[in-house]
């Protein structure tokens, strides 16, 4: 789907040009969603450039992501979607400035662009020209970022404080959910770790766009761009923190289950213990042999109880004393 924005009296009003009407020559971006040939045959014919392929946009070379050609600048970044869903996704999204106008190509449709969308409708200053566009999707999507980061910080405190949690002395603690505490954990480790390949890809493109000469873009543009590059370094310091928490929280969840474990080992090796004297007794008086004192006594019975009784009690007592129980 192809989409031109056109700048208003209110902000960017935004068109969707049929099949046969030429582009509007006013507009200052034209947006492709999940292009077909047809919609990137009418940006060439009315830009000049040459749209890169969706196998051209998934190259991890910065030569074949960052580059300027026939006097556009081409910047493909990988952009972390679908962040409040169990299972987030990593894209790329092209941007391309041509002149004063942007073009962006894109096969999702994530949340910072519709943010974007409906501030710029409302806000003239923001859609000025394809540089202040693209400065705003930049800052919509590193905003979105943060805010996803917070949101897993918050999480990481939550577990952390039920996994240490301390149970109150003569409390008997119930049971905890480490499978669980694995799964959300897991979850979070791995959107933290789309979050930084897309901070990183975000940092390598607003490295390149201030090395551009002064004519592509403002000083204003590029007052932004260099607070942009800050956030995004200051964001990927803070992901690497949350990302070894991530894993010190794994480690603690390990070593919490291993304790577990080992507290149920502790509680059968003790009643095999306990229940061991008591075992040999009663096979001794069981065997079949003819000559046992005790078979003739009137107190053997009640003997040979007692017995079995008294040796699981000493062991019990013992641990107890101990402190094993």
């Amino acid at each position: 789907m192809l989409s031109a924005f056109v700048p208003g009296r209110t902000g960017l009003n935004r068109i969707e040009p049929d099949c046969d009407a030429a582009l509007p020559q006013e507009a200052v971006w034209f947006d492709l969603l999940e292009p077909q040939p047809s919609d990137e045959k009418r940006i060439d014919e009315t830009l000049g450039i040459e749209i890169p392929s969706r196998e051209e946009m998934r190259e991890i070379e910065a030569s074949n992501r960052l580059y300027e050609e026939d006097g556009a600048l081409f910047m493909t970044a990988t952009v972390v979607t679908k962040l409040d869903t169990d299972l987030p996704e990593s894209t790329q999204i092209t941007f391309i400035l041509a002149g004063a106008r942007l073009v962006t190509v894109r096969y999702v449709d994530p949340l910072p662009f519709r943010r974007f969308i409906a501030y710029a409708e409302r806000h003239v200053a923001s859609g000025t020209s394809g540089a202040t566009i693209f400065a705003g999707l930049l800052e919509s999507i590193i905003n979105r970022i943060a805010d996803v980061l917070e949101r897993a910080g918050g999480e990481l405190d939550s577990e952390s404080a039920g996994i240490f949690a301390h149970s109150a002395p003569g409390r008997r603690t119930a049971s905890r959910d480490f499978r669980g505490v694995l799964e959300r954990l897991g979850q979070n480790g791995e959107l933290l770790s789309k979050s930084r390949e897309s901070l990183v890809s975000l940092g390598r493109l607003l490295a390149f766009v201030q090395q551009q000469p002064s004519s592509f873009f403002s000083q204003d543009v590029r007052a932004r761009f260099r607070m942009l590059s800050r956030d995004a370094l200051a964001m990927s310091d803070h992901v690497t923190y949350l990302a070894s928490k991530v894993q010190f929280l794994l480690e603690a969840t390990l070593g919490m289950v291993n304790i577990e474990q080992n507290a149920i080992i502790k509680i059968f090796s003790v009643a095999a213990v306990v229940f061991l004297p008591p075992t040999l007794v009663a096979s001794i008086y069981g065997m079949n042999f003819h000559h046992m004192p005790e078979l003739d006594w009137l107190a053997g019975y009640p003997f040979a109880l007692g017995i079995m009784v008294l040796s699981a009690v000493l062991p019990y007592l013992w641990f107890k004393r101990k402190g094993w129980l």
